[in-house]
């Protein structure tokens, strides 16, 4: 099991004015384990495929993160930022499994 290090992206909608909504985001690091490590190439009718990968991350995570699990958007991997597909709560570890690459 390989140890990661990197930051998770919470990303809420606040209202900032009657009836104008906005994306707040947060990064905040984090230590865990990487449980599994796959890629796979999604064929797409795009002129490239899409790198989609099926990792899990089990993060040792703070109150913090348990409170706000529902506002869990994106992690960052190797350089990028990939979107969280699954969140599995694991006290006191949240395991997470990240999908394709994140468009902010």
């Amino acid at each position: 099991m390989a140890k990661w290090f990197g930051h998770i992206g919470f990303v809420r909608t606040v209202e900032t004015a009657p009836d104008v909504w906005q994306e707040q985001k947060e990064e905040r690091a984090y230590y865990g384990d990487m449980t599994r490590n796959s890629r796979r190439w999604q064929s797409s009718g795009k002129l490239n495929d899409n790198v989609m990968i099926s990792n899990e991350i089990s993060v040792i995570s703070d109150p913090f993160a348990f409170e706000n699990a529902q506002y869990l958007r994106y992690v960052t991997f190797a350089g990028a930022k990939w979107t969280i597909s699954s969140v599995e709560v694991q006290y006191p570890r949240l395991v997470l499994t990240i999908g394709e690459v994140y468009h902010e």
